[in-house]
């Protein structure tokens, strides 16, 4: 799993150092424009996201409190209004499923992605069964 936020490397590892996934810092949002992320004030806002924002800010409070992390940056590199996006990069590097959050708050679950994983891999054995089932037969030389 890979995770790319829009903050600078040195930011990020301040508050990302215990995640057991692979983090990728990008301040200037060249990422983020290459796959079609969105900023959206509306996308912070929306009712919906609200108690996720809570939690998020409880445990930060928490963190802070017992010295585990620093407080969040005033200003953030990058701003505050980045929805997610979420891509299953096949091995090869082709985008097989992607999600585009409306919402801060907007991800796969891990249903939703144990479940696409699963029609991958479907895929591709029925991919490996049709090929092996409908070669072309070999030509002989006399």
């Amino acid at each position: 799993m890979l995770a790319v936020f829009h903050t600078s490397a040195e930011e990020l590892a301040l508050h990302t150092m215990d995640l057991p996934f692979t983090t990728v810092g990008d301040p200037s949002k060249v990422l983020y424009r290459e796959f079609g992320a969105r900023s959206s004030v509306r996308g912070v806002l929306a009712p919906r996201a609200w108690p996720t924002i809570a939690r998020a800010i409880g445990v930060a409070l928490a963190g802070m409190f017992r010295g585990r992390v620093r407080a969040p940056r005033l200003r953030p590199e990058g701003g505050r209004f980045g929805l997610p996006v979420e891509l299953l990069i096949a091995p090869s590097g082709d985008v097989l499923a992607a999600k585009y959050g409306e919402r801060v708050d907007d991800h796969w679950e891990v249903d939703e992605v144990l479940a696409l994983t699963r029609e991958v891999e479907r895929g591709r054995a029925f991919e490996r069964r049709f090929d092996e089932h409908h070669q072309s037969p070999k030509s002989t030389v006399s």
